[in-house]
Formats: structure tokens, sequence, C-alpha cells
């Protein structure tokens, strides 16, 4: 199968950016993040680097931004003048998110006063770890806020005018899920995001042998959206709910197949291939019917060097397989004409027959161009993509 050039349905504008910020006051059990508590020196050399990556980043691409994200890591731990100059570096070289800018939240870092700050650094939407509020599960599960702590948070953040998504964590020992999904909803938030336990290696949790059974993986997944749903919040993505209007934007470029830019140690970005990039020696890299490249910078102490970190070419096979990896989490699904047009395959020609199989399986279905996942599809969507990688 021969592969086209790039093609010019591919955005040139990068108009998603991703912060990321490393450190955290304690590290969780079950986080495998690049995360670290701070030391010394250490977020006074982070932000002088914020500064010099941002402004390569500027140089290298054309930016117009609609969505700002900070994640992490803790990145309302960062004391108020440092998150300030922070966003300062941002907005001097980047510009700011014209249509949505989000802020992880610790509960344990809200006050009326950070929150009024926050927004007047930019900030419009707050994604705030909740995770339970259940303190037996919050202890379990190594949070250092309680459920107390967790409900104050979300109401300051709503009486000073963000838009609010709550984290919640699944399938964890004893966890009253329906109750924390309820007074989460009842706290007044617009958005949530609810993940399965899993245990990484290299965690806490996995050097303490901690296990999740796959079948309270499973009722914890459909429990969920079933709760969700008769709350009014529509699952919109594999992990996410949100009430009308209320869709992170920033994700959505995410599993979209948009482009975005990584800004910090160890961020992630899906550059458009004509920006620019360089390999870990420093050459600078093309391929033929290269669409776009991925990167993903290295942590902190070398990113500190001004390390490139890893850089990928992506052609047009990849490049179709990520964006269905990606958009068969959403209820939408992929729209195969666009993704044709964008990546200049015939992706219905080219994919039909694992299309044909697993609609024949009950996990995918196609109206027109229009190709989603069922929720059994959902639920071995790592299989059902295999599926189209073996072409």
């Amino acid at each position: 199968m021969s592969l086209p050039a790039p093609s010019p349905a591919l955005d040139p504008v990068v108009r998603h950016l991703y912060v990321h910020v490393p450190f955290c006051p304690t590290i969780c059990p079950y986080c495998d993040f690049h995360v670290l508590t701070r030391r010394a020196g250490l977020v006074e050399r982070y932000l002088e680097q914020i500064e010099v990556e941002a402004a390569g980043l500027a140089a290298a691409y054309t930016v117009e931004l609609d969505t700002v994200y900070l994640g992490g890591g803790t990145p309302s731990f960062l004391r108020d003048e440092e998150l300030a100059a922070l966003v300062g570096s941002v907005r001097r070289h980047l510009g700011w998110g014209r249509v949505e800018n989000t802020l992880e939240v610790n509960p344990g870092t809200v006050s009326g006063a950070r929150a009024a700050h926050w927004r007047t650094l930019g900030f419009d939407r707050a994604s705030v770890g909740v995770q339970s509020l259940d303190d037996a599960t919050l202890k379990f599960l190594g949070r250092q806020h309680d459920a107390a702590q967790a409900r104050d948070a979300v109401t300051t953040l709503i009486g000073e005018g963000f838009r609010v998504s709550g984290d919640l964590i699944t399938a964890v020992p004893g966890q009253p899920l329906l109750s924390d999904i309820q007074g989460l909803v009842d706290l007044g938030v617009g958005h949530v995001s609810a993940y399965t336990l899993t245990i990484e290696p290299g965690t806490e949790f996995a050097r303490r042998g901690v296990t999740v059974q796959e079948d309270d993986e499973r009722r914890g997944f459909e429990d969920t959206e079933a709760a969700l749903g008769a709350l009014g919040f529509t699952r919109y993505e594999v992990s996410n709910y949100a009430r009308p209007g209320q869709e992170s934007r920033h994700n959505l470029a995410y599993w979209q197949g948009r482009t975005y830019l990584g800004l910090g140690p160890g961020a992630a970005g899906h550059y458009p291939a004509d920006g620019g990039w360089q390999m870990a020696d420093g050459e600078q890299q093309r391929a033929p019917n290269v669409l776009t490249v991925r990167r993903t910078n290295p942590h902190l102490h070398e990113w500190l060097t001004g390390a490139a970190g890893e850089a990928e070419a992506i052609d047009a096979t990849e490049f179709v397989t990520d964006a269905l990896f990606m958009g068969l989490r959403l209820r939408a699904g992929v729209d195969l004409a666009d993704l044709s047009r964008r990546s200049g395959l015939d992706v219905a020609e080219v994919y039909a027959a694992p299309i044909a199989q697993n609609v024949a399986r009950g996990l995918l279905t196609l109206d027109g161009d229009r190709l989603r996942a069922t929720p059994d599809g959902w639920w071995v969507l790592n299989r059902v993509v295999t599926d189209f990688l073996e072409i």
C-alpha cells in the first residue's frame, strides 16, 4: 500500500497546549505519572526552563491557542507567585486559550483567596482530584485530603465561577461508589471523570501486592454510567461524563486526533510535521510521508538541561490507527470521511475487513461514515484496535 504525500487537510496551526507541572506534596500509592516532591531550588529552575522551552515552541510552530491545560503532578501546589510566573511565560510566548483554560487542583490546596487568584490568571475550568467522598476510601488511596475538604474545594471553586470537573476512582475495595457519585453531583459539578483503579508496575500499590478484580472493574464501569445517566450526565467518552455543553474541550482535542504542544518535563505533544523537530542527538530529521510528529519530553533533571527527548514520525497509517484508537473512545465515534480527508487514505476501504469483523462481533457499529464502539467494544477497545494494526 503506497502512502500519500502529507495531507493539506491537516491544520498547520496548533490550537492546544498541555503544560506539565511535576510537583506534588506527596506521591499517591497508585500514581505512575512523572511526579516528585519539591526540593530547594527545583521549582525556580523549572520555571526558568519553561520560559526557554515556551520560546522555542513559539519559534517553531504557528500557534493560536483555543485551550490550555495545566496538569501534573499538582499545578495548584505551586505558590501563587510561581503559578503567576508560569502563566506569564505561556502568555508571553504562546498566548492563552480563547475557549477553555483548565487547572488541575488538589482539594487540599484550595481557599477562596487562591481560587480568586487563579481566576485572575485566566483559568476558567478546574479539574479537581476528589477521587472519593468517603474518608475510608481516601485513606486507602493515600490521599492527603478528607471528604470535607473535597466538598469545600468544589463549592469554593464553583462559587468563584469555575466550570468544575470532579475526578473519581472506581473499583476501590469497599468504596461506596453510588454515594460518591451522588455526592459529587449534588455539589454542582458539570463534569465527572471516572477512572478504574489501575495497579501499575513500580507503584507503591504494586509493591504491596494490591490487586483489582476484573468483575469489580466491570461493575464500576457499568454502575457509573447508569448512575450518572440517571442524574443528567452523558457519557461522551469512555471515562468522562458531562452535562450538555460541559465537555472538556481540551481533552476532546486529544481524542479527535488534533495537534497540541507539550510543555514541561515528561510532557507529550502531537505536532505538525512542518514545524521542525529534533531527535535526541540534536539532528534535524524528516522522513517521507510524515503527517505529524509525536514527542515526549524527558523527565525533570534531564529536561532541565534542554535535552530534546524522544520523537516519532507519524505516517498516514499510524495517523489513522492512532485516530481510531483515540476516536473510538468517544460516544460520537470517528467520521471515516473526515479521517480520510485528513490522512489521505481511504479509511473505509483500507480497513474494510477489521471494520466488518468487529461489527459482526457486536463491538463496533457503522452508520454511513460514522464508526462507533458499542459498550462491549469500549470494554475491549485495545483488542478491537489490534485488528486494525494487523492490516
